[in-house]
């Protein structure tokens, strides 16, 4: 991901450009009939970040929409959980070995460019690796990051204070914002869009819904590129509610690193191959940061 996309060496691979900001974060009732997590089911302090992914080879090399990105830490000590949410509801690859072949094929050439018959030629042998594309060019996404709803492309096993156990999927809806129509998404770049909302934040308090939908017998939670059936029209449950109130220092806190690994108590880790191989990939790429 770092060779294709070209950030500077001590960069994140993806979602580069971001803002942290600070807030709360208030469990409503139904929280503890889905999980025991304590993250989840008790009010906490907010540590989050949003990003924007303008400089990915898909969207530079393909001229599709690009991802924006809002990762949060909720609970307090020893009882946290770090949630990765985008603004695509699937991810671009199913296993790690379509990954790599995604990437090596938008590997610049000579020119500076992909050769874009190779692209095209593996995009027609894996077509599920252009939903994600597909999904951004028919939902433009907002022109603002704080009118934005976000998604966990993976299933996580949920387990109640009953011992009840389900698959849930993460959505993050916003509260009461609205894109300012002056200017069109499909132009907003990251600069824009971060200072965007930067002024939102100081004008007003952002909130968030965080959302739990739940799965249903045979839904895929092992593929991490296809949505469940009817995903935007079945039942969610309100877990609780993000609000932030302010910015943190960017400098003070790109030393911070949320890894998906990192969930309290009552919510697991998602089965599939992609979400296994994040667990590791994160703790490395903090230390290259450093």
């Amino acid at each position: 991901m770092k060779e294709a996309n070209g950030p500077p060496p001590k960069a994140r691979a993806s979602f580069a450009r971001g803002r942290w900001v600070r807030g709360v974060y208030a469990p409503s009732d139904q929280a503890k009939e889905i999980t025991k997590s304590h993250s989840f089911t008790k009010p906490s302090r907010v540590l989050a970040r949003f990003s924007a992914d303008d400089g990915s080879p898909d969207a530079v090399n393909t001229g599709r929409p690009s991802l924006g990105g809002f990762s949060f830490r909720l609970g307090n000590d020893g009882e946290r959980s770090e949630i990765l949410t985008q603004s695509a509801p699937v991810h671009f690859a199913r296993t790690l070995d379509q990954m790599l072949a995604f990437l090596q094929v938008r590997m610049p050439g000579p020119d500076g460019k992909p050769d874009m018959a190779q692209v095209e030629a593996f995009s027609a042998a894996n077509p599920e690796t252009l939903r994600q594309a597909c999904y951004l060019a028919a939902h433009p996404p907002a022109a603002s990051l704080a009118c934005t709803t976000y998604w966990g492309v993976h299933a996580f096993p949920a387990t109640n204070a009953k011992g009840e156990i389900r698959f849930i999927k993460f959505k993050v809806a916003p509260v009461g914002e609205h894109s300012r129509p002056a200017k069109s998404a499909d132009t907003a770049n990251s600069t824009d869009l971060l200072h965007d909302l930067e002024l939102r934040i100081a004008a007003h308090d952002v909130r968030f819904s965080v959302m739990a939908l739940l799965d249903r017998p045979g839904d895929p939670v092992m593929d991490v590129t296809i949505r469940w059936p009817d995903e935007d029209g079945r039942e969610a449950v309100r877990l609780g509610t993000i609000v932030i109130t302010g910015t943190e220092s960017n400098e003070a806190c790109d030393g911070t690193a949320f890894n998906p690994a990192n969930l309290a108590e009552g919510i697991g880790h998602p089965p599939d191959e992609m979400f296994a191989a994040q667990r590791a990939v994160y703790a490395i790429s903090q230390t290259m940061r450093r």
